[in-house]
């Protein structure tokens, strides 16, 4: 792959998880009606954003960790929830694996050469 295709996977993705995760969490399936204060688990996701937007390697690096978390939470509310809820966490598990293969890549191939 080339560094843009690498760039504009890691953008996309992390871009769409922090609007899967207000979706989720305000109206596709809150966990109480109306809407719930876990939606403030995308605030985290807005840190690396404009870094990851400027391509800065750096951030490519610590966000790669960061988005970890969310692979986590996604495979523990895929196995424990069910109906919307449990496809809501795989496509959050879709997306921060995207992220997470694209930010390495993209890290990899903007080292510069030794």
């Amino acid at each position: 792959m080339t560094l843009r295709n690498l760039y504009l996977g890691a953008c996309s993705s992390l871009i769409a998880l922090i609007f899967l995760c207000l979706a989720w969490e305000l109206r596709l399936a809150p966990i109480q009606s109306g809407g719930s204060w876990l939606a403030l688990k995308c605030l985290p996701l807005l840190a690396p954003l404009f870094g990851i937007l400027r391509g800065r390697r750096y951030t490519y690096q610590w966000a790669s960790m960061l988005i970890l978390l969310y692979f986590a939470e996604g495979v523990v509310r895929a196995t424990s929830e069910t109906g919307v809820s449990s496809a809501l966490a795989a496509g959050e598990i879709i997306l921060s694996l995207i992220f997470f293969a694209s930010a390495i890549g993209y890290v990899r191939r903007s080292r510069s050469p030794r």
